[in-house]
C-alpha cells in the first residue's frame, strides 16, 4: 500500500514539474519549490506511516481482545467437554469394574458347578446312589405337586401285599385305584451311546444293551406294581434324567411301545410333574362330583322339608284368618257395647225421679 502511495507521488511530482515548465517558471524557484513540496510530501507520508502504525496497532490489540475472548470461550468449552467426557469416563470404568466384578462371581460359581457336576458324575457312577438321586427327585416332585405330608393321596416307599416295595404311591380314587411309580435311572450303557469319542460300532452294542436294561425295568415294574385289585392296571416308570426320556422317545419308539403294552408309563421330571397335575385335578372333580351328588341329596330333603313347612304354614294362615275374624267380631261387640254404656252413662237421673212421681 505504501508503494502504490509513493508511486502516486511521484508522478503527482512529475506532472507538477511539467507544468511549472510550461509556465515558465526558472529553475531556481522549482527546486525550491520541490524542495517545500518534497518536504511536505516527507511529513504526509511520515504521518500517514504513523497514522497507519496507529491503526495496525489498534486493529492488532482489538483483534487480540477478540481472538483471547474467543480462545478463553473455546478453552471454557473444551474444559466442560472434557468433564464432561471424564464424567463419562468414568462411569463407564465403574461400570467396566462392576461387570468384572460379576464376571469374576460367575467364574467362582461356574468353578464350583463344575465342582459339584464333578461330585455328581462320581456319584452317579454308582448304581446305589442313583437310586436314592431318583427317590429324592421324585419326592421333592410329589411334595412340590401335592405337599408336605400328604399321606391321603402318595406315599412312599410303600409295600404291597405281596411284599415289593415302590419308591412311591398315589391313592387316586376310582376308577384310577392305587398307581406305583418306580425310579429307574439306566445310564452306564447310555453314557457309553452317545459318547461321540467312542466309535459307531461299539456304539451300537451300547445302545442294545441300554434298550435291553429299560425293558427289563419296563417288565419289573409290571410284574411288581400291577397287582390285579390292590392296584390300577397301570404303573409309572420315573427316569430322573431328561436326556434319557428325550432319547428314548426320539430314537426309540420301540420301547415306548413296549411300555404302552405293559401298561407303563415312562415319565421324566418335567412329564411326570404334568402327570401328576392331571391326576390332581381329575381327583379334584371326582371329588367335586361326589360333593355334587350330596348337595343334590340334601336339596332334595330341604324340598320335602319346605312342602311340610308350606302345608302347616298354610293350615297356620287360615287359622289366623278365623282368629283374625273372631277378633273383628269381638272387636265389633265391643263397639256395640260401648255405645250402650255411653247412653246409659249420658240419662240424667234426677229427670227420671221428677217424670216418676
Amino acid at each position: 500500500m505504501e508503494l502504490a502511495i509513493i508511486i502516486l507521488l511521484v508522478i503527482l511530482i512529475i506532472l507538477i514539474l511539467i507544468l511549472l515548465l510550461k509556465k515558465g517558471i526558472n529553475e531556481g524557484n522549482v527546486v525550491e519549490r520541490l524542495g517545500r513540496f518534497e518536504v511536505n510530501i516527507n511529513n504526509e507520508i511520515n504521518e500517514f506511516k504513523d497514522n497507519l502504525t496507529k491503526g495496525l496497532n489498534d486493529d492488532f490489540d482489538k483483534l487480540n481482545v477478540k481472538l483471547e475472548e474467543r480462545l478463553n470461550r473455546i478453552n471454557d468449552k473444551v474444559n466442560e467437554r472434557l468433564d464432561q467426557n471424564f464424567e463419562k469416563t468414568n462411569k463407564t470404568f465403574t461400570n467396566v469394574l462392576e461387570r468384572l466384578s460379576k464376571i469374576d462371581e460367575a467364574q467362582r460359581k461356574i468353578e464350583s458347578l463344575s465342582n459339584d457336576i464333578v461330585s455328581l458324575q462320581s456319584i452317579l457312577t454308582d448304581k446305589k446312589s442313583r437310586g436314592i438321586f431318583g427317590e429324592v427327585n421324585l419326592k421333592h416332585i410329589l411334595t412340590s405337586v401335592f405337599g408336605e405330608k400328604n399321606d391321603k393321596i402318595f406315599a412312599l416307599q410303600y409295600t404291597f401285599p405281596n411284599g415289593n416295595i415302590a419308591d412311591s404311591v398315589l391313592f387316586a380314587p376310582q376308577p384310577l385305584g392305587v398307581i406305583a411309580i418306580d425310579s429307574k435311572f439306566p445310564l452306564e450303557n447310555y453314557r457309553m451311546m452317545v459318547d461321540k469319542n467312542v466309535p459307531q460300532e461299539i456304539r451300537n452294542n451300547y445302545e442294545k444293551q441300554f434298550k435291553i436294561d429299560v425293558r427289563k425295568h419296563i417288565d419289573d415294574i409290571s410284574n411288581k406294581y400291577i397287582i390285579p385289585d390292590v392296584t390300577s392296571n397301570q404303573a409309572i416308570m420315573f427316569l430322573p434324567a431328561e436326556a434319557i426320556f428325550a432319547e428314548i422317545n426320539a430314537y426309540h419308539p420301540d420301547l415306548i411301545d413296549y411300555a404302552y403294552k405293559k401298561r407303563v408309563w415312562i415319565t421324566s421330571p418335567t412329564t411326570l410333574i404334568s402327570t401328576l397335575t392331571v391326576i390332581q385335578m381329575i381327583m379334584k372333580n371326582i371329588e367335586r362330583d361326589k360333593y355334587t351328588s350330596i348337595i343334590h341329596e340334601e336339596l332334595n330333603k330341604l324340598g320335602v322339608e319346605f312342602s311340610r313347612y308350606k302345608e302347616r304354614w298354610d293350615k297356620l294362615a287360615k287359622s289366623i284368618q278365623i282368629v283374625n275374624k273372631d277378633v273383628e267380631n269381638v272387636y265389633i261387640t265391643t263397639e256395640k257395647i260401648s255405645k250402650k254404656f255411653d247412653v246409659i252413662s249420658g240419662v240424667e237421673v234426677d229427670k227420671l225421679d221428677i217424670n216418676d212421681e
